[in-house]
């Protein structure tokens, strides 16, 4: 890993349909995302991810399969 790697601060984002990803600390968010609340560095990001993302399907999905 480099140096970067760990010195680079990152925030969790989701958007409408429930679907996370890292974005850039700092940067503006584009149109339809938002933060959740976590920041920390790529690795730390993606482990937060791993443990809220249970359910990948979109939430449009979800909410088709359980009407």
């Amino acid at each position: 890993m480099q140096d970067a790697d760990v010195d680079e601060r990152f925030m969790v984002v989701v958007n409408d349909e429930e679907q996370y990803s890292l974005w850039a600390e700092g940067r503006a968010l584009p149109a339809g995302w938002r933060g959740d609340g976590f920041t920390g560095t790529r690795a730390e990001c993606l482990a937060h991810i791993e443990e809220v993302w249970t359910d990948q399907r979109p939430l449009s999905v979800r909410r088709g399969a359980a009407a």
